[in-house]
């Protein structure tokens, strides 16, 4: 299943809609504005929220943090010692560990678990600009999981884009 997003997601205060590749409204990414932390709430199409997206504030490094329903889901930050500088490990509540590889700021990448492809992220078959697809392979992946790991693997690599900028 391929689901089509935005590439200008992340502005603090901005709503983007996710569109599956009928152009169905499936995910509403609302950004939240006036918070100290970047924040944002994946929603499905009747305005429910999903996932809750953040920033964690106090980290050494660079990290995100999903959550469901006010619990934890996933820890996002770049994978240590690796040789590949866009690589990031995804830590699940439940102890899993996924890996994303790839070429982050294309917005060409692919989420595994031991080994096996879970997503596809990608943004060389589409004709729209400023536009990526998700490309979710297994049926009994989570969706919305994974389209917020996409967007916090793509946030983390331009923060840290911009810090080597500076």
């Amino acid at each position: 299943m391929r689901f089509l997003v935005y590439d200008r997601l992340l502005g603090i205060g901005d709503d983007h809609w996710i569109e599956d590749t009928d152009g169905n409204k499936v995910y509403l990414v609302d950004g939240k504005a006036l918070r100290l932390r970047d924040t944002w709430e994946l929603k499905d199409a009747r305005g429910r929220v999903l996932i809750d997206i953040h920033r964690k504030m106090f980290a050494l490094r660079d990290t995100m943090v999903i959550e469901r329903d006010g619990e934890p889901l996933a820890v996002i930050r770049r994978k240590r010692l690796s040789l590949l500088r866009n690589h990031f490990r995804v830590e699940l509540a439940d102890g899993t560990e996924l890996d994303v590889s790839g070429k982050i700021l294309d917005r060409e990448f692919a989420v595994e678990y031991d080994g096996e492809l879970l997503a596809v992220v990608s943004r060389r078959l589409l004709t729209l600009r400023d536009t990526y697809g998700v490309d979710v392979v297994r049926d009994d992946a989570d969706p919305a999981l994974l389209i917020a790991l996409a967007v916090c693997v793509i946030q983390l690599a331009e923060r840290e884009r911009e810090k080597g900028d500076d």
